[in-house]
């Protein structure tokens, strides 16, 4: 962490880059933040809310490190160690790391810090195969259900993933592919359902690996289904609908 070079600020702010920080992948940083602060840069009386944002911060951009390829499957971090590549305390960290556990993205080992989780083409398949069978019926449904100019209101969120895809932007393209299934489901108003859905897409999310990931021709392809999703979606297509809809996520075995 810097010190003694920032100016003084009027609050505590935590910068989150969008380029890796030397030596690690994109980070947090905690900037000094005028008189009265400790040799960390953070006030003693900072509020609460505020530990809560560098966690969110720090979980944000592991899960970028994770879908970018940054943190490798099998490898053991600490959280010390991630902590100083990202300029800030282990706690926030170690929060974040835990949180990644419940999603199955890492399993914590004792006294030494956190493993990448490795899956294998088996735990694809499975995946794979749970959210057909929870998304599909919901998403049919949804096709009789929803009025058309509902659907588009989805438009920029399949955008989003056309652009991240484009770019090669393998962590972009995974959030922006999280935000349009979750917008899409959560039309059920089945919370539950919403929050299963998008853990399991997570945990699909996690399993690629180093070499194993997709190209950019690979999430261009997967970006497109969701704009010909929500074509067929808009058309009240209802056959189209659920065609595309079982491809897009049986294939998802193969993408991630």
């Amino acid at each position: 962490m810097e010190q003694g070079t920032a100016e003084p600020q009027p609050e505590t702010r935590v910068w989150l880059p969008a380029q890796a920080v030397s030596g690690g992948p994109a980070g947090v940083r905690d900037r000094a933040a005028g008189p009265g602060t400790g040799e960390s840069g953070v006030r003693p009386s900072a509020p609460r809310p505020r530990r809560h944002s560098v966690r969110g911060q720090v979980l944000a951009a592991l899960r970028r490190a994770l879908t970018a390829g940054e943190l490798l499957a099998g490898e053991i971090y600490s959280a010390p160690v991630l902590a100083e590549r990202y300029g800030v305390s282990a706690t926030p960290v170690r929060e974040a790391m835990q949180q990644l556990a419940g999603e199955g993205a890492v399993e914590v080992v004792p006294n030494r810090g956190f493993r990448v989780c490795e899956r294998s083409s088996r735990d694809l398949a499975e995946l794979s195969e749970v959210r057909t069978m929870l998304e599909l019926p919901a998403i049919v449904r949804l096709a009789r259900a929803v009025p058309p100019e509902r659907w588009e209101e989805l438009r920029p969120l399949a955008e989003d993933g056309v652009a991240a895809a484009a770019r090669g932007d393998r962590s972009g393209y995974a959030e922006a592919d999280h935000a349009f299934h979750q917008a899409l489901i959560a039309l059920t108003g089945n919370r539950r359902l919403t929050q299963v859905t998008g853990d399991l897409l997570r945990r699909a999310q996690w399993a690629a690996g180093g070499a194993g990931r997709p190209g950019t021709a690979a999430l261009l392809a997967d970006a497109s289904e969701h704009t010909a999703l929500l074509d067929a979606l808009l058309a009240q297509e209802h056959g189209v609908v659920e065609r595309i809809a079982r491809a897009h996520l049986s294939a998802a075995r193969h993408r991630h």
